[in-house]
């Protein structure tokens, strides 16, 4: 069985769970989703979410503690011993650290991180029009799809985030730029990144991401 240990890099609203899932898909590799895992939180009024919702409305980051514990529990599960692929984590290189300590205590290292990239005014027009489920967290764009509707997959409530409003899809831009750009040098300097093309199809964007990852498709 191939295993890999992968990061997704990049922007609020790049496509990285779109590319994650594509590769869960194919490999079987866990996709880890932090602001999935942050908003479940939020919605279930967990002890997690009442300290991480302030921040998630503001469109600030979540403080590195909580987020390495969050992480750590989730990577420690057995499922992820096939692989997994990072999506949303880390976000400084305070975090990238902790990771790479996680990572090291099991005897374990990251194989590849891809940054995704597209330009802000792209990001904005899409996260404008993107929709998402309340039920499943399948994602909706530019179809028609609007608030209240219902999702194609599990027949659940299609909504729209407060967070991909454009006020705070910018701010999110801003702190990306910030606080998590150092991270490409951070991974850059050990021969890890990638860097692909988040603009096209998705099926373009995804044979970008394999191309970067010298994978191929049904290889496991």
């Amino acid at each position: 069985m191939l295993v890999k240990r992968l990061v997704l890099l990049g922007a609020p609203g790049v496509g990285k769970g779109t590319q994650a899932e594509r590769l869960e898909k194919d490999f079987d590799w866990i996709h880890v989703s932090t602001g999935d895992m942050l908003r479940e939180a939020v919605e279930e009024g967990s002890l997690l979410g009442q300290r991480v919702q302030a921040y998630m409305e503001r469109g600030d980051l979540v403080p590195d503690d909580l987020m390495v514990e969050t992480v750590q529990d989730r990577l420690g599960r057995e499922d992820c011993r096939r692989g997994f692929v990072l999506d949303g984590f880390p976000r400084t290189v305070s975090q990238a650290e902790s990771l790479d300590a996680i990572l090291a205590g099991w005897r374990e290292r990251l194989d590849g991180v891809v940054s995704i990239t597209a330009s802000d005014e792209e990001i904005v027009s899409r996260l404008s029009k993107r929709f998402v489920c309340s039920g499943c967290g399948h994602i909706l764009m530019g179809d028609g799809s609007g608030e209240g509707e219902v999702c194609p997959v599990c027949g659940g409530r299609v909504v729209h985030r407060d967070d991909d409003e454009p006020e705070t899809i910018r701010h999110r831009l801003a702190v990306y730029e910030s606080r998590t750009r150092p991270l490409l040098d951070y991974y850059g300097g050990r021969s890890l990144l990638r860097e692909v093309d988040g603009v096209g199809t998705v099926e373009d964007v995804y044979e970008r991401v394999l191309s970067a990852l010298a994978l191929s498709r049904g290889e496991r």
